[in-house]
């Protein structure tokens, strides 16, 4: 990891507002850094005394010797100019004293905490893309869930660190399973508004629902296809719970696959949108399959045996995250398998029930839902199990889906 240097940025004036926003725009990004997977972020104790605000001010030898023995150094300061907030900053590393320019970044930001946030998780968002290996940064995505604080099961949308969390629907019934689609305009999602389980399609740019078919018997977990001109989804349509596609405004129907018992949960390969993975308990138990998307190549991927349910595949396709109630532990846990090898890496142990994981764009980070604290709340990890986080605290809330 790189280890990196992130000392507070000071403000330029002893306005109220402006150490107020400045506080928050320095937490943020410390937590958003600290976060990442990817960078060893330096105790603010082992940092020198004299903190620089401008590239003169910067002791290359005391940032790079120890006790703070840093590679990188973000650094900058916050100002009001023209009623904004307004932060200049810049990345240096530390060990090249004579082109040491990484990133140099100004923000200009409205006087309030959400764009105060927001340029925290611009300039985090910058430092892991530069030093990550070009992949973008997880820090102005969002996180879909549902929640049933109201008093009713509505879907609700929160930042990623769990900042900001807010209902999307208002329906006074059972909503449940959200997707984003790929551009992240619209959520997909089950609900019982109208009495019968069907599929809604929302809007986040109108906050109004799209058009999409009823149908009869019970209609549930929808998902997008990468390209989000098709949705997946399970209805007993026909009599039996089986997986359907068709293109988001309900022509093309197909049924994808003919088996006994619930067949449901689809998710699409985002890699090549050529495969569907979904649940089937058609061998008596619950288990994970891949079909492909015009219902040929029907394979089981987990062989293994218990309840394997939840599958939600990798950004890059070659893994998938899926909740596992194997016989030797009798409790579902989180866990990742490398579809090509089939090797099988748990990653919760020993707190509660863990289910419903969903990756993040990065592909390093995992949502999911844990009763490890007495009840069911959203919870991010690392991608290796680590470094768990909770997010929410009201009520139940569950199902919880990063945005794209």
């Amino acid at each position: 990891m790189v280890r990196i240097a992130v000392p507070d940025f000071p403000a330029h004036s002893t306005d109220p507002r402006l150490v107020t926003l400045t506080k928050v725009f320095n937490q943020v990004l410390y937590s958003d850094l600290n976060n990442s997977g990817i960078l060893d972020v330096i105790s603010k104790s082992l940092y020198p005394v004299n903190v620089p605000q401008e590239p003169k001010d910067v002791d290359f030898n005391g940032w790079s010797s120890p006790p703070a023995s840093a590679q990188m150094l973000a650094f900058g300061y916050t100002e009001i100019r023209n009623n904004s907030f307004v932060i200049t900053a810049r990345l240096f590393d530390v060990h090249s004293p004579s082109n040491p320019g990484v990133l140099a970044k100004r923000y200009v930001a409205e006087m309030n905490e959400l764009s105060a946030r927001d340029a925290a998780h611009r300039f985090a968002n910058e430092i892991i893309q530069t030093l990550g290996g070009g992949v973008s940064g997880i820090n102005l995505t969002k996180i879909a869930f549902v929640s049933n604080r109201s008093g009713n099961t509505e879907i609700w949308v929160m930042d990623y660190d769990g900042y900001n969390q807010h209902p999307i629907t208002n329906y006074r019934s059972l909503n449940l399973t959200p997707r984003w689609s790929p551009d992240n305009s619209e959520l997909a999602f089950t609900s019982y508004a109208g009495g019968n389980p069907e599929i809604y399609l929302f809007s986040l740019l109108t906050n109004r629902r799209i058009t999409f078919p009823t149908y009869k018997g019970l209609n549930t977990t929808p998902a997008w296809s990468p390209d989000g001109k098709k949705i997946a989804f399970c209805s007993s349509m026909g009599g039996n719970p089986e997986i359907y596609t068709s293109s988001t405004n309900g022509m093309g129907l197909q049924r994808i696959t003919f088996a006994p018992g619930v067949n449901i949960s689809p998710v699409w390969n985002p890699k090549t949108g050529n495969e569907i993975a979904f649940v089937s308990d058609r061998s008596g138990a619950p288990q994970i399959y891949i079909i492909n998307s015009d219902g040929s190549n029907l394979r089981r991927l987990i062989t293994a045996g218990g309840d394997a349910e939840a599958p939600s595949w990798s950004p890059n396709g070659l893994f998938m995250a899926f909740s596992w109630r194997v016989v030797e532990t009798g409790n579902f846990d989180i866990y990742v398998i490398e579809i090509a090898t089939g090797r099988i890496v748990q990653l919760t142990h020993n707190a509660g029930r863990n289910e419903h994981p969903s990756w993040a764009p990065d592909g390093r980070h995992i949502v999911f839902e844990s009763t490890r604290t007495g009840t069911r709340q959203i919870w991010t990890m690392l991608a290796d199990g680590s470094s768990p986080h909770q997010l929410t605290t009201k009520g139940k809330n569950w199902n919880g889906n990063w945005s794209n």
